[in-house]
């Protein structure tokens, strides 16, 4: 039976390459005044921020620059931001980049219209006012912060990153321009593109999947599992940035609404804890959570690998169709790179603790098979061994 459903997106979404030009035009059609340009320093650097701001010059758009976001973004960054906002008595922000500036401006935004301290704000709901206007440039196929309700910042004091699930904090305009990614590092890539698979994944099995977003999450599936291994090797692809770009966009219109579940749980602490980036947790977890969750729903992991392009029709049963979702991830994470949890900073004596942490985040509550702390310790774990269980 169909049930009621409220469904978030930006009311305004722009897509496919050379759509950064008409960004000047729609923040003229809003009536806007001045920017916060939220960004960091390395894309101002690369010269990906100045196609930006050649636009708002070029449009008559006044705006200030803050370009002190780090790669997973602090309270301190969205304090800073902040007080850029008000020194430049900004009335809306433009934020350029990956999830990172994404999500510090979305911090900026609801502060700016809420007041307070942005741990107030961990959870979900927690804001009152909608935030101050945003325009969301993406640069990265991974994230899909520009998309989403759901924002991350990491509290320095705790050591943790906070989740925020907030509608307040939706973008006005997305915008996903494939020209903005190209010359992109293959590392980045792989990384941001295996985020955006475990967006489409863990939307299409969690426990708030529904009709659309399953036919979001299967469709950012294929484009994902087939143009990734493309703009890993040619990063000036411009059709394979375009499919990501669009894989991307449409797994964060999916988990948005959605949920996800405990690959996020997992790899956000180890995002806090050892400034992992978020998009390589993600991948190097999510073939140990997929194996842990393939009891849950063994047809929807079968699906999932048939739209990675695996023949589900030669399997002997159920759950080896399911596993080839599994083996499906675990040849494309080994396609385009991804490392191993040993090679990164990863300390085994840390996973209890971490699992505790996990067990406490926000996402762990849409994982579609019940979970303990003894058990998310386990698939730290197994994923710090590499051991599968066939």
């Amino acid at each position: 039976m169909l049930t009621a459903r409220r469904i978030y997106w930006p009311s305004v979404n722009l897509i496919g390459p050379g759509c950064v030009k008409e960004i000047g035009t729609e923040i003229q059609k809003l009536g806007l005044g001045k920017a916060l340009l939220v960004t960091d320093k390395v894309l101002n650097e690369a010269g990906v921020v100045k196609q930006v701001t050649d636009v708002l010059d070029a449009s008559g758009v006044v705006y200030t620059v803050y370009e002190d976001v780090q790669p997973n973004p602090t309270t301190r960054n969205v304090q800073d931001g902040l007080a850029a906002y008000h020194a430049g008595q900004c009335d809306f922000l433009i934020s350029v980049g990956g999830g990172s500036p994404q999500d510090a401006a979305k911090a900026i935004g609801l502060l700016a219209t809420n007041g307070g301290d942005i741990v107030e704000y961990e959870g979900i709901g927690k804001s009152k006012n909608k935030s101050a206007p945003i325009i969301a440039i993406n640069t990265t196929a991974g994230t899909a912060s520009e998309v989403t309700i759901n924002y991350v910042i990491t509290d320095e004091k705790r050591k943790i990153k906070m989740v925020m699930v907030d509608p307040n904090s939706l973008a006005w305009i997305a915008v996903n321009d494939p020209e903005l990614m190209v010359k992109k590092p293959a590392g980045l890539t792989a990384a941001t593109g295996l985020d955006a698979l475990t967006h489409a994944i863990e939307s299409y099995v969690t426990k708030g999947s529904f009709e659309l977003s399953d036919a979001l999450s299967l469709k950012a599936i294929s484009l994902i599992a087939s143009a990734l291994p493309t703009a890993v090797a040619n990063g000036e692809d411009v059709e394979a940035r375009s499919r990501m770009a669009w894989g991307s966009y449409v797994a964060g219109l999916s988990f948005s609404n959605a949920g996800l579940g405990i690959v996020h749980s997992l790899a956000h602490q180890l995002g806090s804890e050892y400034d992992l980036p978020h998009g390589v947790a993600n991948a190097i977890l999510l073939p140990y959570v997929m194996e842990f969750n393939l009891p849950s729903a063994p047809k929807k992991f079968a699906d999932i690998a048939e739209a990675m392009g695996e023949d589900v029709s030669r399997a002997a049963t159920s759950e080896e169709a399911a596993r080839l979702a599994l083996k499906a991830v675990q040849k494309l994470s080994a396609k385009v790179g991804i490392p191993p949890l040993k090679e990164t900073s990863f300390r085994a004596e840390d996973a209890g603790r971490l699992a505790e942490q996990a067990m406490r985040d926000v996402c762990t509550g849409g994982n579609p098979r019940e979970v303990t702390v003894e058990q998310l310790k386990e698939i730290y774990l197994r994923a710090y061994n590499e051991q599968f269980d066939a």
